[in-house]
């Protein structure tokens, strides 16, 4: 008897259990995936990290008051249905003041982290793939750069971006913070030219650019991601410290530097205006922290926790 060709196929099909067919190949994205899914710090951090930015960005839509406005009634007052952060000497909410301050550092940080980790990926992959005198003065300059105080270099072009507002301040910021990451992609680039993909891109007419966008930018995208996660954090701390200084955000404006600033001097006598502040920046650097840390261990299986 012979058996049509359709039914054959069915019968062969019905005869192999799902657990024999093939699987489709895991990929390393789906792999990282995987192993964030299993990492308690991940979902830790970005839970918390999602609800700071969700109060910070539909907080002052739905809060009655604003950061701007005065209760000349409750002046000094602590922590109370009313003002759940209590106020300031001039009556000014607490609550709304951390949700605007907030605000400003969480842009501050997710605009300047990432550009830097951009600056830092075009610089020393361009330089690690040209070598020759291109890469020579490019790592002198990046070497001075190190060797200077950006701190106390930001706080000379203060009087720059002072009118400018804080956005300038952001980009000011991020100018001087990639210069680390542009090292370690310099060194990367530098042995991955070596590489044959690369050396066959290359003998086949591509240019440095689509050579280094196409071969060597994926290639080092997991230390640019893992350094512009953390990047985030280190520029709201940046921008914290400028402020509290008062070389960062100037009134009417306010940010979690400039109320840590304002309550340091009372936190003793009136520590609500200190430590709600302070305890929302810690919270905010705790989060992204173990964000950056779980993605690192994901991405880079030998590094962090999953040594030894």
């Amino acid at each position: 008897m012979v058996i049509p060709l359709e039914q054959s196929a069915e019968v062969a099909e019905l005869s192999v259990s799902a657990d024999q067919k093939p699987r489709k190949p895991l990929t390393r994205s789906r792999l990282v995936w995987q192993r964030l899914r299993s990492s308690k710090q991940f979902w830790i951090g970005s839970t918390v990290l999602v609800a700071i930015i969700l109060w910070a960005v539909i907080g002052p839509l739905v809060w009655p008051i604003s950061h701007t406005t005065r209760d000349y009634f409750s002046l000094n007052q602590g922590p109370s249905p009313a003002h759940p952060f209590g106020t300031d000497t001039l009556g000014y909410d607490l609550f709304a003041q951390t949700m605007a301050g907030l605000r400003i550092s969480l842009i501050v940080g997710f605009v300047a982290g990432p550009l830097a980790t951009l600056i830092a990926g075009f610089v020393g992959a361009i330089a690690g793939y040209v070598g020759g005198w291109s890469d020579k003065v490019i790592a002198w300059f990046i070497d001075l750069l190190l060797v200077l105080p950006a701190f106390f270099i930001l706080v000379l072009l203060f009087p720059f971006f002072r009118e400018s507002g804080w956005i300038v301040m952001t980009f000011f910021l991020a100018l001087f913070g990639w210069m680390i990451m542009a090292q370690v992609i310099r060194s990367q680039t530098r042995s991955l030219r070596e590489r044959e993909f690369v050396k066959a891109a290359r003998y086949m007419g591509f240019g440095t650019w689509s050579v280094v966008t196409r071969h060597v930018v994926p290639n080092v995208a997991s230390l640019l991601i893992i350094d512009a996660t953390l990047g985030v954090g280190a520029m709201i701390l940046a921008e914290t410290s400028l402020s509290f200084f008062g070389f960062g955000v100037q009134a009417p404006e306010v940010s979690l530097g400039t109320l840590i600033a304002a309550g340091n001097t009372a936190a003793a006598t009136r520590p609500w205006l200190f430590v709600f502040p302070a305890g929302t920046l810690v919270v905010l650097l705790l989060s992204l922290s173990l964000v950056g840390d779980a993605l690192r261990d994901a991405i880079d299986p030998t590094s962090g926790a999953n040594r030894g």
